[in-house]
């Protein structure tokens, strides 16, 4: 990460009125204690009004730099009855970045947009979604942004087992049931796998390369064809 991009993401992390050590802003940014005692002092020799001090923790003061966003009741019940939707649905990462952005969204709404997010009487509760659940959506989600091919047991409707190997595409969210979208070696054609029914994955230490032949979007244009559209 460029410094410049490590500097902005220390200035949101500190939005929203929350007190931040410079220990978790070090472990989400990926770097040491020292560097971001450094880059706040930076931040504060160059006006940014962060108030706090080592070993206690940093809080931004309200009103810097916060962009006029305005938005109707009807956008306002979207964002956050989605990010709540995610922060209860899906992966622990997933989970964690809807928490921070309701914090953002709320940190840079004007007063009277701010009280309409608050009012917004949509919730959701998933007590399906384990950690063991949420850790397996994360560990996929990253497969498939790096192109990693996996292998796993399957367990079909019927409890049948078979030993998949795939090259992962996209994850599928069907309202309690989350799917993955693979390229199966096994089948030499599309797959969608439940999550449920996933059991003992593990890499194979190989990735694939970019194949319009194998891709979501190819994915995709099969099933239209398949239903006629």
């Amino acid at each position: 990460m460029r410094r410049a991009d490590r500097l902005f993401q220390i200035v949101q992390h500190l939005r929203g009125g929350r007190l931040v050590t410079a220990r978790q802003l070090a472990e989400r940014l990926e770097v040491s204690e020292r560097t971001i005692y450094r880059d706040i002092a930076d931040l504060q020799g160059t006006g940014v009004p962060i108030e706090g001090e080592a070993g206690v923790g940093y809080v931004l003061q309200g009103g810097f730099d916060l962009p006029p966003l305005m938005f109707s009741r009807d956008e306002v019940v979207a964002l956050v009855a989605g990010a709540r939707l995610v922060r209860a649905w899906g992966g622990a990462g997933m989970a964690r970045a809807a928490e921070e952005a309701l914090i953002k969204v709320e940190a840079v709404l004007p007063e009277g947009e701010r009280a309409r997010a608050a009012a917004v009487q949509v919730h959701a509760m998933a007590p399906e979604m384990t950690p063991a659940v949420r850790a397996l959506i994360d560990r996929l989600e990253q497969a498939v942004e790096a192109r990693e091919v996996l292998e796993f047991d399957y367990v079909d409707g019927e409890g049948q087992g078979t030993l998949r190997r795939v090259q992962p595409l996209g994850l599928w969210f069907w309202g309690k049931v989350w799917t993955l979208v693979a390229w199966c070696e096994l089948r030499d054609d599309f797959r969608m796998f439940r999550l449920d029914r996933i059991r003992g994955m593990s890499p194979t230490g190989g990735r694939f390369a970019p194949d319009r032949r194998r891709s979501l979007h190819e994915f995709y244009r099969s099933r239209e064809i398949a239903e006629g559209r």
